[in-house]
């Protein structure tokens, strides 16, 4: 694991198989760390199926902050130009800078700006169940505790420093805020309009931000249309 300041290699690394991250080989633990530090990639997967399947503005606007968010680490890393630590210990990495770690960033991004998102756009109403804040609250504590566990495998994989890690996120999490910003105040206004765009009808992309809870719309519009097909289909067979 490596601090400012401090180097401790280990005898050799071992990939995770089809990625470029590296783990000391025999440990267990860096192993655990080096597939939680893919999650970026999982998340950039969830976006595109979601997208696909779903067509939603919000959605499409929240991946495209994702990329601005990766643009601005590229951009910081090159105006600073602070080295990873160690020398360098993995050969397989992108780009020598490490500062600020784009793990730490994306990942910090994606939690503050779901906890926004959970919070303040999926508002509650007064009649909200202990339930339904139930889950808020312990899926926030889980995109934290995800956010900290990235953050710190890229130190203990010696792939960036403390500090590294530290301004990554946040950046990441400044950055989360401004957007959330953005999408709420500038774009979400225009999602209507879009969302009529004849491209946009052909594509079937639609607009739910007038949609406090999406998951419970779509829920119980679904239950509807299941039993309303349900009675028409037992009253043809009659």
């Amino acid at each position: 694991m490596a601090a400012d300041g401090e180097c401790s290699l280990p005898a050799s690394w071992r990939p995770v198989s089809l990625t470029h991250v590296e783990y000391p080989a025999g440990d267990l633990s860096g192993q655990l760390l080096a597939y939680l530090s893919l999650s970026p990639v999982f998340v950039i997967v969830g976006f595109v199926t979601l997208i696909i399947f779903k067509r939603e503005l919000h959605t499409i606007s929240f991946l495209g902050g994702l990329a601005l968010n990766e643009g601005v680490n590229w951009l910081i890393k090159n105006i600073i130009r602070d080295p990873r630590p160690c020398g360098g210990a993995h050969l397989t990495v992108t780009t020598k800078y490490g500062m600020p770690s784009s793990h730490a960033q994306f990942m910090w991004f994606f939690s503050v700006y779901s906890f926004l998102f959970l919070y303040l756009r999926m508002h509650q109403t007064n009649n909200a169940r202990f339930l339904d804040l139930l889950w808020r609250h312990v899926l926030s504590l889980c995109l934290v505790t995800v956010a900290l566990l990235v953050s710190y495998s890229r130190v203990y994989l010696l792939y960036h420093t403390w500090s590294q890690v530290l301004y990554g996120g946040i950046a990441g999490s400044v950055m989360a805020v401004a957007w959330f910003a953005f999408t709420q105040e500038i774009l979400t206004p225009l999602f209507p309009r879009i969302a009529a765009w004849p491209i946009s009808e052909f594509f079937l992309i639609r607009d739910t931000s007038l949609i406090p809870n999406v998951l419970w719309f779509e829920y119980t519009v679904t239950r509807a249309e299941a039993r309303n097909r349900q009675r028409k289909l037992g009253t043809k067979l009659q």
